[in-house]
């Protein structure tokens, strides 16, 4: 189980007219594990159909010359290695702590593999079942239980491609023992650690820019959040209206980390219309593909059961991050959907 703290104040109690914009979100609350086709995870295996062809991305790679390329295998070794080493007394540099078999291996993993030709095989990113997260819903039907989403580990520009995938779970009777993978990948963070999932729903609220300018008003007033009784730091003081609008936009609206659902995190640009682009529908804020689970410099996100080990040791040297994914140096990748069909396009946001 994973149990998000409560928030420092009830925001409705500062501005009442929140109340009716708040949205159910799902945080995943991804843990390194071993999971199994029949588990909801991230990076872990799919429950895909024998008959079906798995998803390749034909679209063209272009090499930038600077990031290396390597194998999956590499990354994961290189993850285990580092993993291991950091866990050993040494001195500095660093490197003192690797054995010499170690060092070998990440000499030839320097190398680096070829650029791969033709089209790449997609990776398995994430597996939600319904049951699950009963918030997540088809857009559209009623019968699949079950989204997929996968992609490729290549910069379509600046980010990954993503496929999704919805079935019914019941109709998977022959799975696909051994899919196809790519060769090779561009960035060591495009290839998620195998984790289980222990969701949490969680209220949220809309981002500060997306509130209307008397909500934001409404929110910079310190007298309202002095009288809904708010613990606010006397260090702070005088209050700024910048103080109450990073206040609610850090601590009380949209939260970190995977997530389904919810509100749109904004912050690397001002917001922005996502609209359906077969119909031209407000799309929904369906699935967060996150770098990091939390902040650590606003704890208020960290779950219960992680505060003691919230910060980097030499034992876990990132337990914000299980997923081990790096997306665009940090951000987020948000995928929003159009509720009317499933067979409308997606759109990708990183943010």
């Amino acid at each position: 189980m994973r149990t998000t703290p409560p928030r420092l104040v009830d925001v409705t109690a500062v501005v009442p007219q929140l109340a009716s914009l708040a949205r159910t979100a799902t945080r995943l609350h991804p843990r390194p594990g071993s999971p199994t086709p029949h588990d909801s995870s991230v990076g872990g295996p799919l429950l895909w159909p024998a008959d079906e062809p798995w998803p390749y991305c034909e679209k063209p790679h272009e090499w930038d010359g600077v990031n290396q390329i390597l194998s999956p295998d590499d990354v994961r070794q290189r993850r285990r290695i580092r993993a291991a080493a950091a866990n050993r007394p040494g001195g500095d540099p660093s490197v003192t702590r690797y054995t010499p078999e170690e060092l070998a291996i990440e000499e030839r993993i320097e190398v680096g593999r070829p650029w791969p030709d033709g089209p790449i095989a997609m990776l398995p990113v994430a597996q939600l079942y319904v049951r699950d997260v009963p918030l997540l819903r088809p857009p559209g039907q009623t019968g699949a239980d079950l989204l997929q989403v996968l992609w490729c580990p290549f910069d379509h520009p600046a980010q990954p491609e993503t496929a999704l995938f919805w079935r019914s779970a019941a109709a998977v009777t022959d799975i696909l023992e051994t899919p196809p993978g790519p060769p090779s990948i561009q960035f060591p963070g495009y290839l998620p650690e195998p984790c289980l999932l222990a969701p949490e729903q969680i209220t949220e609220y809309p981002h500060f820019m997306e509130l209307s300018k008397e909500l934001q008003r409404q929110l910079e007033d310190w007298r309202r959040w002095q009288a809904a009784g708010t613990p606010l730091d006397t260090a702070d003081t005088p209050y700024s209206k910048a103080y109450y609008a990073e206040l609610y936009t850090d601590r009380l609206s949209t939260a970190p980390g995977w997530k389904v659902g919810g509100w749109t995190r904004w912050g690397l640009t001002d917001p922005e219309p996502r609209l359906c682009s077969s119909c031209g529908t407000k799309m929904d804020p369906l699935l967060t593909i996150a770098s990091a689970e939390w902040n650590a410099h606003i704890p208020d996100w960290i779950p219960d059961q992680d505060q003691a080990r919230s910060t980097p040791s030499t034992t876990d040297p990132d337990p914000s991050n299980p997923t081990m994914l790096d997306l665009a140096r940090g951000y987020d990748l948000q995928l929003h959907v159009c509720p009317v069909s499933p067979d409308h396009p997606h759109i990708e946001l990183i943010q």
